[in-house]
């Protein structure tokens, strides 16, 4: 059965959550011409989503990427109610990487979104898509669409089918992905870490070991990666990026899933994250940021 959206005015988009990932998503959205509806979990966390947008918006229009901020900002509004994502074709939450706050949002949407057409996706990097999937009665129309940070910067997008979800709900999302937003897609199987995050955490996890083992500054790491792999940043700079919270998290579910000792979070990574030293997001990581 067909499943298409009005090629005028393009599908409606709900993001959960305007932290680092939901602003970017929300920003490439407007930027498409979609109107976009935000929902924070307070009023107060929705004004500093506000600020980051326009922030973000106002770099953009300064190098001369967009035309106006005001006019993309206008597309988006911010709420703290999640009942307002009743009348969404495109759900993305993006919180923090939990699983179990996660699964309590597909199940509050699987109520709310009024559409059974409307696609519930989420962005995260490590949890299986199957178990936010189950949390549903429409299983076959979740998936992952998992950005990068910073999302208007980085072109790709991980697409991530669980064993429900059905081809047309997926044939939707990459036309979503590439032709709305005018990203590249890849396709993942449901596997902790997809694709990138597979190959990345690990390359992380071995720098933050080399750091701790006293084998060499984190200066030096990147450094090294960067004028000898010609890598355009260097792993711990990019975990400061990324969030500490976040790479432990993702490190984590992928050592549940496969039990390989290189993804086992290196102490001194524990350490900073229980010291909510998470990287730029808090002003410090393994660097110092204002």
């Amino acid at each position: 059965m067909s499943e298409t959206i009005d090629a005028a005015t393009g599908p409606t988009i709900g993001v959960i959550g305007c932290g680092q990932m939901g602003a970017g998503i929300s920003e490439v959205c407007a930027r498409a011409g979609l109107n976009v509806v935000v929902v924070e979990s307070t009023a107060a966390s929705g004004v500093t989503g506000r600020r980051r947008l326009e922030a973000s918006l106002r770099r953009a229009e300064q190098k001369g990427l967009i035309p106006s901020g005001e006019e993309i900002l206008a597309r988006i509004q911010i709420v703290d109610q999640l009942d307002a994502m009743a009348d969404r074709d495109i759900v993305v939450e993006a919180i923090a990487e939990d699983e179990a706050a996660k699964v309590v949002v597909f199940q509050a949407l699987d109520r709310i979104v009024a559409s059974p057409k409307a696609i519930l996706a989420s962005n995260t990097s490590s949890i299986p898509i199957m178990k936010l999937a189950a949390a549903t009665n429409r299983p076959s129309h979740v998936l992952g669409i998992h950005f990068f940070n910073p999302v208007p910067v980085l072109s790709l997008v991980e697409l991530v089918p669980s064993l429900f979800t059905d081809d047309v709900v997926l044939g939707r999302a990459r036309e979503f992905v590439q032709t709305r937003l005018g990203k590249h897609a890849i396709r993942s199987q449901d596997r902790a870490g997809f694709v990138v995050n597979a190959l990345l955490v690990p390359y992380i996890l071995s720098a933050i070991r080399m750091m701790e083992s006293g084998f060499a500054t984190a200066a030096d790491i990147d450094e090294g990666m960067v004028r000898g792999c010609a890598h355009p940043q260097g792993p711990l700079a990019l975990a400061d990026l990324i969030g500490l919270d976040t790479t432990k998290a993702v490190a984590d579910s992928l050592y549940q899933e496969f039990k390989e000792p290189l993804y086992s979070p290196p102490p001194l990574l524990a350490r900073m994250v229980e010291a909510g030293l998470l990287g730029r997001k808090s002003g410090r990581g393994f660097y110092t940021y204002d």
